[in-house]
């Protein structure tokens, strides 16, 4: 890992983007949209695509746009609150890109998703192509979570998040994480005067967690969402940006190669279009394997057999996406599992000919198959 407070040179970007505005950057710390920042961005990004890039933009603000007009000054704890909060907001959101991107002759298109549509194989699919047939009309779309339909057991928690499961969806090379904040630093720079900036890492390496911050009062993603955020960016090859969005001319220095702010690099190469569909399911529950099943999973790529699993944690069904940790917690893979978690929690340290005795039936030899298997 690199510590620096310059920039890193030498960054790829690629032809694909996705560019995701935080709340508390796009709203000035809940003051109402600050139109001429977002129109600065606009340009940028107007001038990026007439370059040839591709370009998807995800936006937070909906919510406190709608605290703003509806003069509400402390965000509401009740999901129907904020579902007719983001209601109002979303409005004066969607207007004011339009707005900004008709300056250049550009049209945009507003596309709200929620986890169940990228949980749906035929859903996920149809977001799938959308977006894509909407870059292919050089239509900038405008996404964010359906705020106004979503509950706590689907919602994606975080703009950060959804970022990343777009940047999959499209197979993006570049996510853009724009904050209010220069970058990933080592420590919280308003409790720790010798802070700096992680100009460059792996996006896998777990010392990151460390540094991680919480998120401000009108936005619901810290550095750690930003982190989760770029490892699933990196499921499918996208190297991800966290970087101060008021910095003057970011886009363009970041197409052309040169970073302000922290880049984390995806450091394997992207996986298969269905394996990205299974990296963003929600996962239901949790299996703590032990060290020969971990290695079996990490280096020979082979299935998980109930022999190896220690215990079992969360409620789910046959089919539904479990995560599969060490026994120290650390999550290793996560995968579609073919037995409901009663039958799983009977089946921990039995092996495969043993399963019928227990169960008394087979439904799968393997508790989770390497087709249906993900590595974290």
């Amino acid at each position: 890992m690199t510590n620096a407070t310059s920039n890193v040179t030498g960054y790829q970007p690629g032809s694909t983007w996705v560019i995701k505005v935080g709340s508390s950057l796009l709203t000035n710390a809940g003051k109402g949209i600050d139109e001429s920042l977002v129109q600065g961005w606009v340009d940028e990004i107007s001038r990026l695509m007439a370059a040839g890039t591709r370009v998807v933009l995800v936006s937070s603000g909906a919510v406190a746009e709608g605290m703003k007009r509806l003069e509400i000054r402390q965000r509401p704890n009740s999901v129907h609150v904020l579902q007719a909060v983001a209601a109002v907001g979303q409005m004066g959101l969607i207007q004011m890109y339009e707005s900004a991107f008709q300056h250049h002759g550009l049209h945009t298109a507003q596309v709200l998703l929620t986890h169940d549509d990228l949980r749906s194989r035929q859903r996920y699919l149809n977001a799938r192509n959308t977006l894509k047939q909407l870059l292919d009309l050089n239509v900038v779309p405008v996404v964010n979570e359906n705020d106004t339909v979503v509950t706590d057991e689907i919602r994606f928690g975080d703009n950060d998040t959804l970022a990343a499961l777009v940047a999959n969806l499209i197979e993006a090379d570049t996510l853009l994480l724009m904050t209010d904040q220069e970058g990933l630093m080592t420590a919280n720079p308003a409790v720790h005067a010798d802070a700096e900036l992680v100009a460059e890492c792996e996006a896998s390496d777990r010392s990151l967690d460390a540094m991680a911050g919480e998120g401000s009062a009108f936005g619901r993603g810290g550095m750690i969402t930003k982190i989760s955020a770029a490892r699933i960016a990196a499921r499918s090859g996208a190297n991800t940006i966290i970087a101060n969005g008021r910095r003057e001319g970011l886009i363009s220095q970041l197409a052309h190669g040169e970073v302000a702010g922290t880049l984390l690099k995806a450091d394997r190469g992207a996986v298969v279009a269905r394996k990205q569909w299974l990296a963003n399911l929600p996962v239901r529950g949790r299996l703590t394997l032990d060290a020969g099943a971990c290695a079996v999973l990490r280096q020979d790529g082979r299935s998980l057999l109930s022999v190896g699993v220690v215990s079992s944690d969360g409620r789910f069904t046959r089919g539904d996406l479990v995560a599969c940790v060490d026994e120290s917690g650390q999550e290793i893979a996560r995968g579609l599992t073919n037995y409901g978690s009663e039958d799983v929690a009977k089946l921990c340290r039995v092996s495969t000919d043993q399963i019928e005795t227990v169960l008394g039936f087979v439904a799968e030899d393997e508790l989770i198959h390497r087709d249906n298997l993900i590595l974290s």
